[in-house]
């Protein structure tokens, strides 16, 4: 499969990424489901930095994650390599705004 260019909508900013076709829609519904993260974290605490917002809200997904990890077994790592592109992306175009 190729790869083929998207743009994501994340505390209220656009970042264009590059994914490969097959992971374009897990993509777009980890993007929808930070910004889904973000909201409630508004709504409930009275927050209202976004890179707070965005780091709050990746912490609660991570530790989701790690407890989902902890209950299932896996046979071979998992390959959180896109993930770490892309959070690095997002924390360059964040450390440039400043």
């Amino acid at each position: 499969m190729g790869k083929i260019s998207i743009k994501v909508l994340v505390g209220g900013r656009t970042y264009p990424l590059t994914v490969s076709e097959n992971e374009k829609e897990k993509v777009l519904k980890a993007a929808e489901d930070i910004n889904k993260g973000i909201e409630l974290l508004r709504q409930n605490y009275g927050v209202k930095d976004p890179q707070d917002l965005l780091a709050m809200t990746a912490l609660q997904i991570v530790s989701k994650g790690q407890s989902a990890a902890k209950t299932e077994v896996v046979n071979t790592p998992a390959d959180y390599g896109d993930v770490e592109l892309a959070l690095e992306n997002l924390s360059k175009q964040i450390d440039d705004l400043k």
